[in-house]
């Protein structure tokens, strides 16, 4: 099973920035980002797959993240701007060592990471 390492979270206020990083230890398919607020389910916030980088967003965060990768370091990065009270979450990266579409969908990854904590206070 791939392991994967985040970092990156922290405190900022609404309007600024934030990148995450999560570090896998082997080949994926697929890696995307979701989140979880308290007393909210977990909920996609971004992909990219690795054969071509193709990326996909949720709604609520088109125009404000932006999912990359290295691939010669097998990390992949989520860069937020423009943040809002409303993303204050735990973030954590996912990866996928299996074909799937289902990109929004956390059953299509099978590696997680620990999570990071995001706060933007208003």
């Amino acid at each position: 099973q791939v392991q994967l390492v985040e970092s990156g979270g922290g405190l900022v206020q609404a309007g600024g920035s934030l990148r995450l990083s999560c570090t896998a230890s082997g080949r994926t398919f697929t890696m995307a980002w979701f989140r979880q607020a308290p007393g909210k389910e977990r909920e996609f916030v971004a992909a990219i797959r690795w054969i071509d980088g193709s990326t996909y967003y949720a709604d609520s965060v088109k125009g404000r993240f932006a999912i990359s990768k290295d691939s010669a370091k097998n990390t992949v990065y989520l860069q937020m701007d423009s943040l809002k009270p409303e993303d204050t979450a735990v973030y954590y990266c996912a990866a996928a060592t299996f074909l799937s579409y289902l990109y929004t969908n956390s059953g299509s990854y099978d590696g997680w990471g620990q999570g990071t904590q995001v706060t933007v206070s208003s």
